[in-house]
């Protein structure tokens, strides 16, 4: 990352941030969220979570019923959007259609009163960026959705900000497309080392661009970490559930010395917990369907979890199967396969599951 990237770069810090709207409607509920300069941070959760409005607090275009916003240790929490040299991208791209490529990237200078020189060096900077040098001249309905997405971010960094904030930029475009925008805003990331708030539902865009994750839930965040921390070690069946595929069991704990066990309707489940309990002692053991195993016949090892299936579904996912099973307890289970493992089609099974990759946690409210 370029040194004088990094300095330009911003921290963020939300303090008992909370929105309210009326009487009866709070949006966001005391948020505390500390954002590393330089950092590609994901706000990630289900419609109405409370991710995009801290979003939009953060860009200036709602104010908070309470608590501080901290930019650079500035509180900007009053502070009108175009003081706050934040760019901004969103899903719908906002391109001006009567505006070239050039001049639609070029339109915060002149609005800044940037010099004309000082503009087209800027604007040839970023057109190089986002690699749309053969289409600089065309009109926005000339571009395809990847390209026009393109236009809108180095419209939003072309002016060089300190911090880019980013709401659902890609949930318009085609799965391969999206991909590939992907991996262009994380070189983009690399190249100026700006701090990146990006906003989405889609958990896979989110494991595969950030540096952490912070997952929202009712108007808060339920756990923050890196994709690994947050797949490998989730601190509740929400979180668990929300990112990446798993299998729960939930019922109540009884706490034991390194290791907990979980009784539910599936059977005795025996797992490491390493989050507080609730005083109900509601909770849920979760393992992630590749961890699982298939055994038709043979017997499951003494330290290993297991549960009996009537198998429904086996599909092809061409290096690996997932085998979909009918629990005796009306849910489901999935088992994430080698395509070599020989499975028997609507047949009785044991899903087996190491002690070790069984992780105990607060149940579902």
């Amino acid at each position: 990352m370029p040194d004088n990237a990094m300095h330009n770069a911003a921290s963020v810090n939300f303090i008992g941030v909370s929105k309210r709207y009326g009487h009866n409607l709070t949006a966001i509920s005391s948020l505390n969220l500390e954002i590393k300069a330089g950092e590609f941070l994901t706000l990630l959760g289900p419609s109405g979570s409370g991710k995009t409005t801290a979003l939009n607090l953060l860009a200036g275009f709602q104010t908070p019923s309470s608590g501080s916003i901290l930019v650079d240790d500035q509180d900007i929490g009053r502070l009108p959007p175009h003081k706050r040299n934040i760019g901004v991208v969103f899903q719908h791209y906002a391109l001006f259609p009567h505006m070239t490529v050039r001049q639609n990237i070029a339109y915060p200078l002149k609005q800044r009163g940037v010099a004309k020189e000082t503009i087209k060096r800027k604007v040839d900077d970023a057109i190089a960026m986002v690699s749309l040098g053969p289409y600089a001249e065309r009109m926005p309905r000339e571009l395809s959705g990847g390209q026009q997405q393109r236009v809108a971010v180095a419209r939003a960094i072309v002016f060089r900000p300190r911090l880019l904030l980013m709401d659902e930029p890609l949930g318009a475009l085609d799965r391969k497309l999206r991909e590939s925008v992907q991996l262009e805003l994380k070189r983009i990331h690399r190249e100026l080392g700006v701090t990146i708030v990006f906003v989405t539902h889609d958990q896979e865009e989110a494991l595969v661009m950030s540096d952490r994750i912070a997952i929202f839930e009712s108007g808060n965040i339920r756990q923050i970490g890196t994709a690994e921390e947050l797949y490998d070690a989730p601190n509740s069946q929400f979180v668990a559930q929300f990112l990446g595929e798993s299998n729960c069991f939930a019922g109540t704990v009884e706490r034991g010395a390194g290791q907990s066990k979980v009784i539910a309707p599936e059977g005795i489940f025996i797992g490491n917990s390493d989050v507080a309990m609730p005083a109900d002692g509601r909770a849920a053991a979760v393992v992630r369907p590749e961890r699982c195993k298939v055994f038709s016949g043979e017997s499951v090892p003494g330290d290993w979890n297991s549960v009996n299936a009537r198998i429904r579904d086996v599909v092809y996912l061409g290096s690996l199967r997932k085998v979909v099973a009918d629990l005796p307890s009306g849910g489901t289970a999935t088992v994430i396969c080698q395509p070599e493992q020989s499975i028997p089609s609507n047949a009785e099974i044991t899903i087996g599951f190491p002690f070790s990759s069984t992780m105990i946690v607060t149940a579902k409210s």
